[in-house]
């Protein structure tokens, strides 16, 4: 990984897909960089790809298009990435396409472009679905609630209002008529939520919590003999802090050694401080139990390791391809050149040529997603 420059950005990578939201000013779409059409012969490594892959990926996820008006255009920022309805088209056509034919096929239907950015001024982090122990039923090391979406959550679309606000988010409670911010996490950390049946499992440590809010998911092996995975169900409306870069400004964990691990293993080592540390981020994420083959993506659909990619949506249109071009995590191992789709969002994951890469379930694929903070760039694929 990028220990030196990407290190301070990779801090930000903490508040990772779990959070939709976004509560500073991101990059704004009409100041995003101009794009260029180039051909397929130039994208790196492009000869020896395997784009199977990364084409079924993107032949699961882009179904999406079939439920959105065919005649907006897919992406805020570029027209040149076509409406939804070219999106649908060329979806359709793409359910036919057998493994040793994805690379006529996409030549033939698409068009590449790249940003018209500094080569590998891109930033692209990883996350994964992280595993834990616990309980349906509270009891013996098993004390540590993760929660249901309470139902007296209000979400409130800004945009409706204003203009000027399109596209902020805002979640509250009523209290004697009245929109006040809702609990933040050390309130529900000293029992807000208590007495309601919110419970969704019981954790041994609440740390492993925190770190399933990180990732937005997690897979749960449950003292009742069978497995529970869980996802993202939203989150209290309170803005995210990285509590990674708190553990810096204290002189806890130097700004080169500062990793998701780093951070778990001080929570560890800290038990008295520890709750005292997560309470300074006030955001707090809601899950739900999901069923099925893995965790999913904004785009609705289970996500494939090394394949599925987190993107800013208002520029990259969710459930496309893009062709990615990243250092890998590990030292030694060759880039990570390859078709991927663009599934999944979060709240860290915004501006043109901004990346999350999703590395699959458990330890190993926590440690490549832990250690990533990768420049690069992708490629833009356009239905022709």
């Amino acid at each position: 990984m990028r220990r030196h420059a990407a290190l301070m950005l990779m801090v930000a990578v903490l508040s990772s897909c779990a959070n939709p939201e976004k509560k500073h000013q991101p990059p704004h779409v009409d100041r995003a960089p101009k794009l260029q059409e180039i051909t397929f012969s130039k994208l790196p490594n492009w000869e020896s790809a395997d784009v199977r892959a990364g084409l079924n990926a993107f032949k699961k996820a882009c179904s999406r298009f079939f439920r959105l008006d065919p005649s907006m255009q897919a992406s805020k920022a570029w027209p040149e990435l076509g409406t939804n309805g070219d999106w649908a088209l060329v979806c359709k056509r793409a359910k036919a396409v057998d493994g040793p034919d994805g690379k006529s096929f996409l030549k033939s239907q698409f068009r590449v472009y790249e940003v018209n950015s500094p080569a590998n001024s891109g930033l692209f982090t990883g996350y994964f679905e992280p595993e834990f122990y616990g309980a349906r039923q509270r009891g013996g090391r098993y004390q540590y609630p993760l929660y249901k979406r309470p139902k007296d959550i209000i979400s409130v679309d800004l945009g409706m209002f204003s203009e000027n606000l399109e596209g902020q988010l805002i979640q509250g409670r009523l209290e004697e008529k009245t929109l006040k911010p809702y609990y933040e996490r050390s309130e529900i950390a000293e029992g807000a939520l208590q007495g309601r049946e919110l419970e969704l499992v019981w954790l041994s440590d609440p740390i492993d919590g925190f770190f399933i809010e990180i990732q937005g998911s997690g897979r749960i092996r449950l003292a009742e003999g069978d497995w529970m995975r869980v996802g993202y169900d939203g989150k209290n409306g309170r803005p995210y802090r990285a509590i990674g870069r708190d553990l810096i400004a204290m002189g806890e964990i130097p700004s080169d050694k500062m990793s998701m691990s780093a951070i778990r293993n001080w929570l560890s080592a800290n038990p008295s401080r520890s709750q005292a540390l997560m309470n300074k981020n006030p955001s707090y994420v809601f899950f739900k139990e999901r069923h099925g083959a893995g965790p999913i993506g904004a785009a609705g659909t289970a996500l494939t390791p090394g394949y599925s990619l987190a993107v800013d949506p208002r520029f990259v249109p969710l459930a496309s391809i893009v062709y990615l071009d990243a250092s890998h995590p590990s030292e030694g191992m060759p880039r990570l050149q390859r078709l991927v789709a663009a599934e999944d969002t979060g709240s860290a994951i915004k501006g043109p040529q901004r990346g999350d890469l999703f590395w699959g379930t458990g330890k190993a694929a926590g440690e490549n997603a832990g250690h990533m903070a990768s420049k690069g760039r992708y490629y833009l694929l356009s239905p022709r």
